[in-house]
């Protein structure tokens, strides 16, 4: 399973692969590397397919904007061939298809990575492994950690402020700028039980023995195993598959040739 895979090494998987991909201009090999990403996302991980629809939806309406946008202003080197179809007073050329269908292939397979790794890596966890794996500072990883913890409880406190706001009998006005006004006025509150909860945290760390020095045990201590190469050698053996059979079947064309 994906999940148990060590977090630094996932995301060296997903984010390489995908830069390497942005120079491919055609639609053959986004496409095939897309049907890699969605395999391994729908057979060997445990996301249920109704949740992966629930982000990947959104974020492809966006991709198929993108692409529509880029057909109707396609830039002339691309703008070749015979006119596939008008709109209004745009016309649709063979090539500026091919170029909107690329970009938009190259985003989804952009979202598709960024959910394998989001879906299935434990924040926790990848914080350890960029500590452990990729000799980040601990100073900078927990401090992201603490931050990333601080998020959820934002909502229950401005929740509070509203509703001492309601007892205290503050009127809420109706209209955008409004709205704006009123929520200007939790600002403050937000802020100063922000750096409350900043000054226990930092309290509690160095109450703990956290001086920020790179040469530190962990509790939980995370490896590299025979797995994990593998899954990362899977990814980029599929990228290179991918781009093989495009040019085999003559349709590879890189960013920036005509």
């Amino acid at each position: 399973m994906i999940q148990s895979v060590n977090p630094t090494i996932k995301a060296i998987a997903v984010l390489v692969p995908g830069i390497l991909l942005s120079f491919a201009f055609d639609m053959i090999t986004p496409l095939i590397f897309l049907i890699y990403i969605l395999m391994l996302t729908l057979f060997f991980t445990n996301i249920t397919l109704k949740k992966w629809l629930l982000f990947f939806v959104p974020l492809s309406l966006f991709a198929i904007g993108l692409a529509w946008m880029t057909m109707l202003y396609t830039d002339e080197s691309y703008n070749t061939g015979p006119v596939v179809f008008q709109f209004l007073w745009f016309e649709i050329t063979s090539g500026s298809f091919q170029v909107g269908i690329s970009l938009a292939l190259r985003s989804l397979c952009f979202i598709s990575l960024s959910l394998l790794f989001a879906l299935t890596t434990d924040p926790t966890k990848f914080m350890l492994s960029l500590m452990q794996q990729a000799k980040l500072s601990p100073k900078l990883t927990y401090g992201i950690l603490a931050g990333y913890r601080f998020l959820p409880t934002f909502k229950t406190e401005l929740n509070l402020i509203r509703q001492a706001h309601q007892i205290r009998g503050v009127q809420r006005t109706k209209g955008l700028r409004q709205k704006w006004q009123n929520n200007k006025q939790y600002i403050i509150p937000l802020l100063a039980s922000s750096i409350r909860k900043a000054e226990r945290v930092a309290i509690a760390m160095e109450s703990k023995g956290f001086t920020g020095e790179r040469n530190r045990t962990f509790y939980h201590k995370l490896t590299v195993s025979k797995k994990d190469w593998i899954f990362l050698i899977s990814m980029f053996v599929a990228l290179c598959f991918a781009f093989f059979i495009s040019d085999q079947l003559g349709f590879l064309r890189l960013i920036g040739q005509g």
